[in-house]
């Protein structure tokens, strides 16, 4: 029987003592749920796609862990990770990623052999994501795909296919990442030096606070693009002004480049992801 020591370590391992990277996963995923299921999706598809996202995002947590575990105790924020500090063996690690992955790959199985195939690059993405950070310049850029993925997996469970506006908001999503996974990588930026890990915080060097925000007016003019040409309504514009403040907000913190403030601005994209949703929800359910 496993001490409640080990089931710590795991808890941590899979990161859900940090659910951040489950709600920044999660928005574009119900993003592609909504516009897919025109407001009101199959709850089922909806509860597989919610669980799915919530094991996806601990497993590929274990396996980022597993490719990092000769680096993470060399830095400052990373050193106490269980892998890191011994807690965890590399097999343990692995049997974890892998059981939870058959766990997500029989839900998706209820959903159809077409969006069983569209979860084989989706799987590809989790497993490679953490090793792109050896070679890839923007390496967030390939997470906002990993991430946003769920975007036209939802439109293959509902639709049947993958329509332009579901590679819109995946493009949305890629943009929304960069800048807050960026912000992320700021704190990290002078241990990444050291240790020559990748990241866009050192590719984009002093130019960092601008490309972040030139990510996010990206991000938010492809949303626009998407919320015109599908008639949205007056709640999802709200939102999405409401969402430019919470940026504007963020400029103040990154601008000081302090590491705990640029950690701060990338936690509050939850609100962002959250303020977003909720307005495009609104829109269909007012219509």
């Amino acid at each position: 029987m496993l001490s409640l020591a080990k089931w710590n370590a795991y808890y941590r391992l899979t990161r859900l003592d940090k659910p951040v990277g489950i709600w920044l996963l999660m928005w574009p995923t119900l993003w592609g749920l909504l516009v897919a299921g025109q407001g009101s999706p199959q709850m089922g598809v909806v509860a597989v796609f919610v669980l799915g996202t919530i094991l996806m995002r601990s497993a590929g947590c274990a396996l980022n862990d597993i490719a990092d575990r000769h680096v993470d105790g060399s830095v400052t924020r990373t050193r106490l990770r269980p892998l890191a500090t011994g807690e965890i063996s590399v097999k343990e690690a692995y049997l974890v990623a892998i059981g939870l992955s058959l766990i997500a790959f029989f839900l998706v199985c209820t959903l159809g052999w077409k969006v069983v195939v569209w979860s084989m690059p989706a799987l590809f993405l989790a497993v490679s994501y953490p090793y792109t950070k050896r070679f890839f310049a923007i390496p967030q850029a390939y997470l906002g795909v990993a991430f946003g993925f769920g975007i036209p997996m939802a439109f293959v469970a509902i639709q049947g296919n993958v329509p332009a506006v579901a590679w819109w908001l995946l493009l949305g999503n890629v943009c929304w990442s960069v800048a807050y996974d960026t912000a992320y990588a700021m704190v990290d930026r002078a241990d990444d030096l050291k240790i020559g890990i990748r990241s866009s915080a050192i590719s984009f060097g002093r130019f960092d606070v601008l490309a972040i925000m030139l990510c996010f007016t990206a991000m938010l003019l492809l949303l626009a693009k998407v919320a015109h040409e599908l008639g949205l309504g007056w709640s999802f514009w709200i939102s999405w002004v409401v969402a430019i403040g919470q940026i504007i907000r963020q400029y103040y913190l990154i601008k000081t480049r302090l590491p705990a403030l640029c950690f701060k601005a990338f936690l509050e994209n939850v609100w962002i992801g959250a303020v977003l949703t909720a307005g495009m929800a609104a829109a269909y359910w007012l219509r």
